[in-house]
């Protein structure tokens, strides 16, 4: 069937027109930078006055778009909701910013009874974690840099000590996962702490991919080093003997990266311009859809053109529009022009829902507002989207039966 991202009727079906002024409200709000920037660097801090009026806020507007609730048990509402329009889920215990090692065995139980939920669901194929939910930053930062640790040779037998804790409660996450036929997607991180999480995932990909594809590494395509680790790590599966799996994404940390390079006399690690950006994408999706027998890819995509371009590479190769080794996501509160038209259409697709106590999911909501304020056109597309559906509600003929 022909397929439309302009479609908005089928993209909002699911919101009032209350709640589509209300998300209009926000968006034009993330337009304006200068706001977006004071209010990411002020509202971490206002939250811990504990201000009624403040958390209200919050909770109501932006903490509603994006995050599924403050509990498990409260993102199952959102999760049932979108199971009725055809919308898979890859649930997100979305707490950071904790350290300790008492925060991470926390974090690794949270994340094995979400393993726990998701497999009763029909809906959820996929959990979400991130490494520095479960390692320290400091330590990460150290074996990135130290060319020793990468070979596996180091001397400081409590560095070491630690980083196997983490490991532990990876392969604890990862073995559940696999007991339970739910996949785990694991979020890449900042270039300077990257390398430990690569070569952990690899690690646990080596373990637990051998006949199912359980484990996926996030690629950040902004990186013009990606797609060349992108091929290696494909070349490096067949070698060992595993199935890769792999999340497309464009990048969440653009302005950090290229601050903390210039801060350190460093070659930047992001592409020149977003063409290139573009161009690695893209590239990405065409190498993984050649390798589909042991490559499995979630396409997790704002861009029409990329989710086009895999849509048209299923019809040419023939495939299924459900095949088992290609889905595509888009985070819960953005794009539901792709999503929902994707999901209408037959297609494996997902939202990104995270959940956790509003506290604690505050650094996920800053980076949602920073990207609506930074990544070009994607405030003004979402508004436009908004605005044109609320117009068609408007002057629909009342004879028009939904």
């Amino acid at each position: 069937m022909n397929i439309s991202f302009e479609n908005t009727e089928n993209a909002f079906a699911y919101k009032s027109d209350k709640e589509l002024k209300s998300a209009r409200f926000l968006f034009n709000t993330m337009g304006y930078s200068w706001f977006v920037k004071l209010g990411t660097k002020l509202t971490p801090f206002i939250m811990k006055t504990g201000l009624p009026l403040i958390n209200s806020l919050i909770r109501k507007t932006i903490f509603k778009q994006f995050v599924g609730g403050e509990s498990l048990d409260q993102s199952i509402a959102v999760s049932d909701m979108l199971k009725k329009y055809g919308i898979q889920v890859i649930l997100d215990y979305g707490v950071e910013g904790k350290e300790g090692e008492a925060n991470f065995d926390k974090a690794t139980e949270e994340f094995i009874r979400v393993i726990y939920h998701a497999a009763t669901q029909t809906n959820i194929p996929f959990i979400s974690i991130k490494v520095t939910g479960l390692a320290r930053l400091a330590l990460m930062e150290t074996l990135n840099e130290s060319p020793r640790l990468r070979s596996g040779i180091h001397d400081n037998e409590e560095e070491m000590v630690e980083w196997d804790r983490v490991r532990t409660r990876m392969y604890a996450i990862c073995g559940a996962a696999s007991e339970n036929n739910v996949g785990v997607l694991i979020d890449a991180e900042e270039s300077w702490i990257q390398d430990p999480v690569d070569r952990l995932v690899m690690e646990m990909m080596e373990e637990f991919n051998k006949e199912k594809v359980v484990v996926y590494n996030t690629v950040q395509l902004y990186r013009h080093d990606r797609l060349n680790f992108l091929k290696l790590s494909h070349k490096i599966a067949r070698q060992q003997g595993f199935l890769l799996g792999i999340k497309l994404v464009r990048g969440a940390y653009m302005e950090k990266e290229r601050e903390r390079a210039a801060s350190h006399n460093q070659i930047s690690p992001i592409n020149i311009n977003k063409e290139a950006t573009d161009k690695d994408f893209n590239d990405a999706i065409v190498y993984c859809m050649d390798h589909l027998n042991d490559i499995s890819v979630v396409v997790a995509s704002h861009n029409d053109r990329s989710n086009m371009l895999v849509v048209e590479l299923i019809k040419q190769k023939g495939l299924a529009l459900n095949h088992p080794h290609i889905h595509f996501s888009q985070l819960y509160g953005m794009s539901d022009n792709i999503t929902f038209n994707l999901a209408k259409a037959g297609y494996n697709v997902s939202k990104y829902l995270p959940f956790g106590p509003i506290k604690e999911v505050i650094p996920y909501l800053m980076r949602r507002a920073e990207e609506n304020s930074s990544v070009s056109g994607q405030t003004g597309r979402e508004l436009s989207l908004i605005n044109f559906e609320l117009n068609r509600r408007k002057y629909k003929p009342s004879n028009m039966i939904d």
